[in-house]
């Protein structure tokens, strides 16, 4: 009995397999992209300060007042983009979280399929155990009949 529970269940842990494959392969798709969206943001955070070093530089020579707009104008262009790339940083964070939950769910999944597995097979090891204990006790009571029997 417990062999056929053991066959009807393995095509239940070859599909939670499968999917616990996919949901490690998408956190790992969703890590990278957090990992490239935080690249992202150091680049715009170092071109913005080397920007702004390249002003204190031009500064202290002087500027005209179209060059001080100009300035202003993109500056204010890099610091929107940071604060984009912050939010989407923000949601990447966010996905990473929901990937590694899943996966987790997932990864939970297969491993209670394990173990009731490994449950039905400990019972029929069991109940072979106690059949075989059984024929032997049989054999053993026969043997001494029929010594007793014969003598």
């Amino acid at each position: 009995m417990s062999e056929s529970r053991i066959r009807r269940l393995q095509p239940v842990l070859d599909m939670a397999l499968e999917e616990e494959r996919k949901a490690a392969g998408m956190l790992g798709k969703c890590q990278q992209q957090l990992e490239d969206a935080n690249a992202r943001l150091r680049d715009l955070n170092y071109y913005a300060d080397e920007y702004q070093r390249g002003w204190a530089e031009r500064g202290a020579q002087g500027v005209n007042r179209q060059w001080l707009l100009n300035y202003q104008q993109f500056l204010g262009q890099m610091q929107s983009a940071v604060a984009q790339q912050e939010q989407t940083l923000q949601w990447h964070e966010q996905s990473v979280d929901k990937a590694r939950a899943n996966w987790q769910q997932r990864y939970q999944r297969v491993e209670a399929l394990r173990k009731l597995i490994e449950r039905y097979r400990e019972e029929a090891r069991v109940r072979a155990d106690k059949q075989e204990q059984k024929m032997l006790d049989e054999l053993s009571q026969r043997a001494h009949s029929v010594s007793r029997r014969e003598s």
